[in-house]
């Protein structure tokens, strides 16, 4: 069984990534995940991504990506019968998460000290770009200002480069896959002692803490982190090396991989150069020890040289675009790649990606496709009490 969150109702009121990325990892895990989204256009999400089309209708792929498994409910905050409504839910929810600026659901008389005179046992779960206390908690913030801020792209690209952004939002996606695994933690002790929690995550704590090595680099030895494009600070030869067709990572970061990978490309002398033979001298000669290696790579393709230097123990992989890695054996055999058949709203199948690991031998998947906006409203609080029963059907 992969419903390893099984009984659990979360109510997500959150938008764009960070949050929907949270409760998306809990829906997956069989949470009953209630998207609450406001009636004028929902989540920001639903109106991005690369297909027009998909924006228009209120599907946007930005949106479809984390938003499965999850039922849609469209409820106006700001209007009392709603609100009362939404309290009604609260009721029977385990978590909430949102992900507004600090104050903004206090303001609408829906903070945490409220909710928990509904809800003693609630996990309220906050995520936001600076946390809810601090100078900067109500600046607003996107990925790309966190991105900045936590010095992430001062160490992405080479000195000539840098500093530059992440290809995905990565700060984003970090804050959410924190807030997960806090608020699955403070699920246990809610079902072991019966408390409730408020989590206060800071997608910008988040980045940092994720930045462990360099800032670690830092912090303890004084060394400010420089940016090395695709090269390992920490070994040699480590980085991206060019064959003679693609290119291939390679992380011979141990002294024995370093004599094989020397032996398979028939320059065992290396391995006996002074220049080379122990791991700080081969830092400090790093590119020179990338000049001689990318020589011998040249008489052969990147595919050759993976499979080559992997069956001798030598860590190896080839440099692939995101289409090319989703149609790689080990992603469709473990089942990476979810496909619905019937999908709201779209008229046509859709294939998104679950989480990042298997239960029992098993992938943890989404039960229902990306919902449209207010698809399960009625469905929803049609199963509240009696009092939001009658108030469903009006």
């Amino acid at each position: 069984m992969t419903d390893l969150l099984s009984g659990i109702r979360v109510l997500d009121l959150t938008n764009v990534l960070a949050g929907p990325y949270c409760a998306y990892q809990l829906a997956l895990l069989g949470a009953d995940v209630i998207k609450v989204e406001a009636p004028s256009g929902g989540d920001l999400a639903r109106q991005l991504g690369a297909s027009a089309e998909l924006n228009a209708a209120g599907m946007g792929a930005s949106f479809l990506a984390q938003n499965a498994g999850k039922r849609s409910v469209v409820l106006d905050l700001k209007k009392e019968d709603d609100k009362q409504r939404f309290l009604d839910l609260v009721a029977t929810a385990d978590a909430l998460i949102e992900n507004f600026r600090p104050g903004v659901m206090a303001r609408l008389g829906l903070g945490f000290d409220e909710l928990k005179k509904v809800r003693p046992s609630l996990v309220y779960c906050a995520i936001s770009g600076f946390g809810q206390t601090g100078p900067m908690r109500n600046n607003p913030a996107y990925d790309q200002i966190i991105q900045g801020l936590s010095g992430i792209m001062s160490i992405t690209g080479t000195p000539e480069t840098a500093p530059l952004r992440v290809g995905y939002p990565v700060a984003d996606t970090l804050g959410g896959l924190v807030g997960a695994f806090a608020i699955a933690s403070a699920l246990v002790r809610q079902k072991t002692t019966g408390e409730g929690a408020f989590l206060d995550v800071s997608m910008l704590e988040c980045t940092l803490s994720a930045l462990g090595w360099p800032v670690s680099n830092y912090l303890t030895a004084g060394i400010e982190p420089q940016a090395m494009g695709n090269e390992n600070m920490t070994a040699a030869p480590s980085g991206t090396f060019r064959t003679g067709e693609g290119l291939l990572n390679i992380a011979a970061n141990k002294q024995e991989q370093f004599v094989t990978l020397c032996g398979l490309i028939d320059r065992p002398e290396l391995a006996r150069d002074d220049r080379f033979a122990e791991r700080e001298t081969r830092k400090r000669n790093r590119m020179e020890l990338k000049d001689l290696i990318e020589e011998a790579l040249a008489r052969d393709t990147a595919a050759a040289w993976e499979e080559r230097f992997n069956r001798a123990g030598v860590p190896a992989g080839r440099v692939l675009t995101i289409p090319q890695a989703l149609a790689e054996p080990q992603i469709a055999g473990r089942h990476m790649a979810v496909r619905f058949n019937e999908t709201a709203e779209l008229g046509r199948p859709l294939t998104v990606v679950r989480g990042g690991f298997l239960v029992d031998g098993e992938p943890p998947l989404p039960r229902r496709s990306p919902p449209a906006l207010g698809q399960h409203t009625r469905e929803v609080l049609a199963s509240l009490p009696a009092r939001s029963k009658a108030e469903a059907g009006s």
